[in-house]
């Protein structure tokens, strides 16, 4: 009785908790925050190297749009906002506040543009996760946030050190003051992850350190600073700010004379949040197993090989984790009576079909699911709330209007289908232009994914067999024409590259079309199979 009792009140809580979410929540920034996954071009099946992004958040604009390279006059000024991630559309930007003037670039690059930016025409590819840093750390004295100094460095560089050179550049002249930030950041050859803050309160500029992922390895940021010892005597494998040190002594968060080593992780940000933690050792597991990792440990390398080559659809598989089958389960004490073929009881219980592991976070202390909740939560890879999910492919062998790929994905990364969007193409179909969050649109292509993943979280058990026939049949599709798409591009690109670009460009945009208008139909008949019947 006591065991069906709290499968009521469960029940409960799953139906209003969805709901409630954007006006109850109060969880750490750690928790609500996106994974990156990295990996370097001989560790890739194809020699790709490749950087990811969840963009795991309840307010992120949706809408996303190509922006074209410009010519810019000397003497010109660019301006700086806050607030990009909010902004209407690509046409209404009301929401965003003027911030200031930063000097302009003779050229500025063609990106695709999504919330946080996450390629550019020469296959330099960002991806991003929020680490906080400690509180100390925060500027207030410069005009640059982490969403536009990812667009600057997208505007600006050809290569993933050039970025990481143009940021340093950037907030020494106008200041960063933003929180902790981890950047994913990739190139034809290689992948850097870039950690920065402020400089504290009324100081300009930003304290930083970037380490390059190992050709033959692969990493994760799940929003906890993950780089400890710093060699810059080694600068194919490190960089950092003029004030790495000075700053830590200055506010004193480190002191030479204490013995103690000066790692940055420490230093500036911390290494409590379980919800990050978790998420570095599952992305390890799953990538080499036989390492062993223990699940609950601190620290873990900064980046490991993988026992074997990793695709994009591996990544894909990564994000659309959600601990099942692990002793982190978030689902596991969900149970039911099981019936036999009559309908009667047979004594035993089974995992409701009710379960996902999409709960709102005030019901995992109600349950005790995996010990409750600590300081900083505990999650899953894949989020209910996500906005969307790149990653990227940057090819060294094939012009950048073909060798640069983005897989985009709307919504609940366990529940969408990708679409593959090329660098070359010239723009996106109107659906993925409208933003979803002032309400359900069926003009925009963002609500399509949202619905079927929130009508799937209800009976999880059941519906998420329907969903992943979709995705599945579509992403098995797209993958095994690939080579035969881009060699068809690659031909018509030795022509004119024009044509390739127009060839592109259909085809990504006939793939956005067939994809939504899919997920609108599935959600209809989920409505339709689901509503009453179990």
């Amino acid at each position: 009785m006591k065991k069906i009792l709290s499968v009521l009140i469960l029940l409960f809580f799953v139906t209003f908790s969805l709901i409630s979410q954007e006006k109850n929540d109060s969880t750490p920034k750690e928790e609500d925050g996106c994974t990156s996954i990295t990996v370097g071009k001989l560790a890739s099946i194809d020699g790709s190297v490749m950087t990811s992004h969840t963009c795991d958040s309840r307010e992120d604009r949706t809408w996303i749009d190509i922006v074209k390279a410009k010519k810019h006059k000397s003497g010109e000024m660019r301006k700086v906002y806050l607030d990009t991630h909010i902004t209407k559309s690509p046409y209404d930007l009301s929401a965003q506040k003027f911030k200031g003037e930063i000097f302009e670039v003779p050229i500025t690059y063609k990106y695709l543009n999504s919330t946080l930016p996450c390629i550019n025409e020469h296959q330099v590819a960002i991806g991003e996760s929020t680490f906080g840093g400690k509180k100390v750390m925060r500027s207030d004295n410069g005009i640059i946030d982490y969403y536009e100094l990812n667009r600057i460095m997208l505007e600006r560089a050809k290569t993933a050190r050039q970025a990481i050179k143009i940021a340093d550049e950037i907030t020494k002249k106008y200041g960063y003051i933003d929180g902790g930030e981890c950047f994913t950041i990739a190139d034809t050859k290689e992948v850097w992850h870039l950690e920065i803050l402020g400089p504290g309160k009324g100081k300009k500029g930003a304290v930083w350190v970037a380490q390059r992922v190992p050709d033959d390895h692969i990493s994760v940021n799940g929003n906890t600073s993950r780089i400890r010892g710093i060699d810059l005597s080694k600068p194919d494998f490190f960089m950092a700010s003029d004030n790495l040190v000075s700053r830590a002594e200055e506010l004193g968060l480190w002191d030479p004379k204490s013995g103690k080593p000066f790692e940055f992780c420490y230093i500036y940000a911390s290494r409590k949040s379980m919800a990050g933690r978790r998420r570095e050792w599952r992305v390890f597991s799953l990538l080499a197993p036989s390492l062993d990792l223990d699940p609950n440990g601190e620290n873990f390398p900064f980046s490991i090989k993988p026992e074997k080559k990793v695709s994009p659809r591996d990544v894909m598989r990564i994000f659309r984790d959600t601990y099942e089958d692990t002793p982190f389960d978030m689902t596991k004490y969900m149970l039911v009576p099981e019936l036999d073929k009559k309908g009667k009881r047979t004594g035993k219980f089974i995992k409701s079909p009710y379960a996902n592991p999409f709960m709102h976070y005030d019901m995992m202390p109600l349950f005790k699911i995996n010990g409750g909740w600590n300081e900083y939560g505990e999650r899953c890879i894949a989020r209910y709330y996500s906005t969307y999910v790149t990653v990227t492919q940057s090819r060294d062998w094939l012009p950048n209007d073909i060798g640069g790929l983005v897989w985009f994905a709307y919504d609940n990364p366990a529940m969408t289908t990708y679409v593959p969007i090329y660098i070359g193409i010239d723009k996106v179909i109107e659906s993925y232009k409208v933003n979803g969050r002032p309400g359900f649109n069926r003009k925009c292509a963002w609500w399509a994914f949202n619905r079927v993943a929130d009508l799937s979280a209800q009976k999880w058990g059941y519906m998420r067999h329907d969903v992943k026939k979709v995705w599945e049949k579509f992403e098995d599709e797209q993958f095994k024409n690939q080579k035969k798409i881009e060699d068809k591009a690659l031909k018509l690109y030795k022509q004119n590259p024009k044509k390739a670009r127009k060839f592109l460009t259909k085809y990504t945009n006939d793939w956005m079309s067939k994809i939504v208008t899919a997920y609108w139909k599935l959600g209809d008949d989920l409505w339709s199979k689901y509503t009453g019947k179990f």
